[in-house]
C-alpha cells in the first residue's frame, strides 16, 4: 500500500489512487468536464492518453458517456465540481447509472464550504441528500490523504457506483500507512463516555479534532468518530457509541435535510433514541470567502463544535 505522507493536496491523493489503479487494471478510464487542471487529472492524460476523455462543460452528458463505457465493460472515474456532479447530473446518474446497473465512480470536488472563493453557486450542500436517492450508490467523504487513497481503491474493488467527496486544495495527514481503513466502517479517533462526536470529511473531522482539546480542558471525555463512509452507514459503530455516550453531536459540511445527521437520527430513532445535536450549514445558501472565514460564518470551528458538545453534556 502506498504511503501518502508526501502528498501536498487532497486532489493529489485522489489522482494517486486512480493512477495507481489504472496501472493495475486496464478497464479503468478517466472522464473530466474540462477541469483536468483543477483536479490534476492531467496526470492520467499524460500516462494513459487513450483512456482519458474530456467531455467538456457538459457534466450530464459526461455521466451518460460514462454509463455507456461501463456497459462496454470499462470502469469510469469521472470528475467535476461537486455542485455539478450532484445537481446537474442527477437525472443521468439516477437513470443511466443507478437504474441501468452501471458502475461509475463520480468525484465531486470542493463539497460544501471547501468551494471557498467560487462562492455560493459552487457550494453543494445537498449533494449527499441527492446521491442517497439512488439505490445502491456508495458515498465516501474521507478526512485525510491516506484514507482517501485507500477508500478510492476499495470503491473500485466494491464494483458498485460511488460518489466521492473531496476538497481539492489543502491536506491532512491523519492516518499512517498500515492503518486499518475499511469501506463502510468508521474509525474511532478517541474513546470517551461523556459525549460522542461523529464527523465526516476533512473539514469537519479537523475541526472536531480541535474541539477534543477544548473539551479535555473542561474535563469532558469525548468519543470522536471519523465517518469516512456515509453510505453504507456504519450502524454497528453508531449504535455502540450511542449506547456508551447517550449523547451524540453529528458534524457535516452540508445540509441536515437528507444529510448525515438526518440519517443517523432516523436510524437511532428506531434502535436507541438518544439526546442529539447537529453541526451543519442550516437553511441557507453558500457565500464567497476563504475557508477560515466560512468556518466561522457557518459555525464549523473547533470552538463552535466544543460549545455544542458541552451543551449536550449539561
Amino acid at each position: 500500500m502506498r504511503d501518502t505522507s508526501d502528498i501536498l493536496n487532497m486532489r493529489d491523493a485522489v489522482m494517486a489512487a486512480i493512477n495507481d489503479l489504472a496501472a493495475e487494471h486496464e478497464d479503468i478510464v478517466m472522464l473530466d468536464a474540462d477541469l483536468a487542471s483543477c483536479l490534476g487529472s492531467k496526470s492520467f492524460l499524460e500516462k494513459y492518453p487513450e483512456r482519458f476523455f474530456n467531455c467538456g462543460i457538459a457534466e450530464a452528458n459526461m455521466v451518460g458517456v460514462g454509463a455507456g463505457l461501463s456497459s462496454m465493460g470499462l470502469t469510469p472515474f469521472a470528475h467535476t465540481f461537486g455542485c455539478f456532479a450532484s445537481r446537474r447530473t442527477f437525472d443521468q446518474f439516477f437513470l443511466s447509472v443507478g437504474y441501468a446497473h452501471q458502475v461509475i465512480h463520480l468525484i465531486g470536488s470542493d463539497p460544501g464550504i471547501t468551494a471557498q472563493l467560487n462562492g455560493g453557486t459552487h457550494m453543494p450542500f445537498e449533494d449527499i441528500a441527492l446521491m442517497r436517492q439512488v439505490p445502491g450508490v456508495v458515498i465516501i467523504d474521507p478526512s485525510d490523504a491516506q484514507s482517501m487513497y485507500e477508500l478510492i481503491r476499495k470503491v473500485y474493488q466494491n464494483n458498485k457506483p460511488s460518489y466521492i467527496r473531496s476538497a481539492r486544495k489543502g491536506i491532512t495527514h491523519r492516518y499512517p500507512v498500515g492503518t486499518k481503513i475499511e469501506l463502510g466502517k468508521g474509525i474511532e479517533l478517541s474513546k470517551g463516555e461523556d459525549v460522542a462526536i461523529i464527523a465526516t470529511g476533512q473539514t469537519m473531522v479537523d475541526s472536531a479534532t480541535g474541539a477534543l482539546e477544548i473539551l479535555k480542558e473542561n474535563k469532558i471525555n469525548a468519543t470522536l468518530v471519523d465517518l469516512h463512509t456515509i453510505r453504507p452507514l456504519d450502524t454497528e459503530l453508531i449504535e455502540e457509541v450511542a449506547k456508551r455516550c447517550k449523547k451524540i453531536l453529528v458534524c457535516e459540511n452540508g445540509r441536515y435535510s437528507g444529510g448525515v445527521g438526518e440519517m443517523i437520527a432516523a436510524h437511532l430513532a428506531k434502535t436507541n433514541p438518544v439526546k442529539m445535536d447537529f453541526v451543519n450549514v442550516g437553511e441557507r445558501f453558500g457565500e464567497v470567502g476563504k475557508l477560515d472565514y466560512l468556518s466561522k460564518a457557518f459555525g464549523f470551528t473547533p470552538e463552535d463544535i466544543a460549545k455544542k458538545a458541552m451543551n449536550l453534556v449539561k
